[in-house]
């Protein structure tokens, strides 16, 4: 029956608008919610054929879906492991209830987070989510880990990392020898250098160096032999090298020619020399020949006018800070900094259908499609920003206009339904 329709039509729009009203609702009471996504409801109408000459009223219906693709805007904030995603593609995080269970750990999805370490150095959020990362090598660097996978993730840990040395293993040597000293009559010195470096385990050790004239009997030699000590050794000979120097008008003063008697070999192509240490290995950086810029023999003086060399003694973990890349760096008080781990980017083909969890955790789903994970700033990913949250995407404003129109509908379904009811009873009033 018409009348009956009309009555069903309006049972259903009532409880469309009752769906949008609670889409709203949740809308509202997430506004400060951080990383909130907002719900949207949208109606779609039903048709039910009806005889010839007859309209039956079909009604509506509503779907709702969670618009993960809209972003709010990131605020400060003064943690550094507050993160945040610059654009497109999600932070890889997992229930902390899962570490304790062993095996692999499931992967869930965050546009932000505020992490900060457990009492295991864990970086964790208030509501249980562990970010998720690749390790690094012990020096910083990054290996090659699988992109469409779970199996090289795990939990971010900073615990580990309290200490940490920084071991030199490079080093330049910029020193001017003094021409003199080679001519024939002259005094025929020894220069002494010392220079420290830091060992494997953080030492601080010696580099012994010393540069011993040749004296001609007549004219100059121009010649030097710089012999290496390194205090680790007991102050033994780890490298004996014959330098001359150059004497033309052209290239005066500059290396002519090394020849190595002991210890690595000198590498014409890039000015070094290979040392073996016993804190480890180092590279020495003499200068190519002809440089004006490595060793010199140059006027009367000695002068050590370049030493440049990297590490530093044992530091302790003072902060940690996640830059654009996605890279977790530790900073420690004697002023190095170590990459520990990088934190990829997730993206998917479709990031509105993912499956939405509570605390703003997603989950891969097939109506998303398959993931991947993307170096931050790679690909169609955006940058990862620490000191930083995303504030939730609901517009107040807009939510409480269509509320109005909501409760408008609702009200003018309300009143189908009284109409029809009223209609009813007229019809039954027809027998009296």
């Amino acid at each position: 029956m018409t009348i009956s329709s009309s009555l069903n039509a309006g049972v259903a729009g009532l409880n469309a608008n009752a769906t949008k009203l609670a889409t709203i609702s949740d809308n509202i009471a997430n506004s400060s919610t951080y990383g909130y996504k907002r719900a949207q409801a949208d109606f779609s109408s039903q048709v039910i054929a009806g005889s010839v000459g007859f309209y039956s009223a079909g009604g509506v219906r509503a779907t709702t879906q969670r618009l993960i693709t809209e972003r709010g805007p990131l605020v400060n904030t003064s943690n550094p492991t507050d993160i945040a995603v610059s654009g497109r593609g999600m932070l890889p995080v997992t229930p902390a209830v899962s570490m304790s269970a062993g095996g692999e750990l499931p992967m869930m999805l965050m546009t932000t987070g505020s992490f900060r370490p457990d009492d295991n150095g864990v970086l964790t959020t208030e509501t249980g989510m562990v970010l998720m990362g690749w390790p690094a090598n012990i020096d910083g660097s990054m290996p090659s880990y699988p992109r469409d996978t779970v199996a090289g993730l795990e939990p971010v840990r900073i615990s580990v990392n309290q200490f940490a040395g920084d071991p030199t293993t490079q080093m330049t040597l910029g020193v001017n020898l003094p021409a003199t000293e080679t001519v024939a009559g002259s005094s025929g010195n020894t220069q002494e250098l010392s220079i420290e470096y830091f060992g494997n385990l953080g030492t601080s050790e010696m580099l012994n160096v010393s540069f011993e004239p040749t004296v001609p009997a007549t004219g100059a030699s121009n010649e030097w032999t710089m012999t290496i000590r390194d205090s680790a050794s007991d102050d033994a000979v780890v490298g004996s090298y014959t330098l001359q120097f150059d004497d033309s008008r052209a290239a005066g003063g500059t290396l002519a020619s090394v020849t190595t008697l002991s210890g690595g070999a000198y590498d014409p192509a890039t000015g070094t020399i290979a040392l073996t240490l016993a804190g480890g290995p180092l590279e020495l950086d003499i200068g190519t020949i002809g440089d004006p810029s490595g060793m010199t023999q140059l006027s009367d003086s000695f002068a050590p006018v370049s030493i440049e060399k990297n590490g530093s003694p044992v530091g302790n973990l003072t902060t940690v800070e996640v830059d654009a890349q996605g890279f977790v760096n530790a900073i420690y008080d004697v002023g190095f900094t170590r990459t520990i781990y990088q934190i990829p980017l997730v993206d998917v083909p479709n990031p509105n259908g993912l499956i939405s969890l509570n605390n703003q955790a997603y989950q891969v789903s097939p109506d998303s499609g398959p993931f991947f994970l993307w170096d931050a700033g790679d690909g169609p990913t955006g940058e990862v920003v620490g000191y930083s949250r995303e504030e939730s995407a609901t517009d107040v404003a807009a939510e409480l206009t269509q509320l109005i129109q909501t409760q408008r509908a609702y009200s003018s379904n309300a009143k189908v339904i009284q109409t029809v009811d009223e209609m009813l009873q007229e019809t039954t009033n027809i027998k009296r």
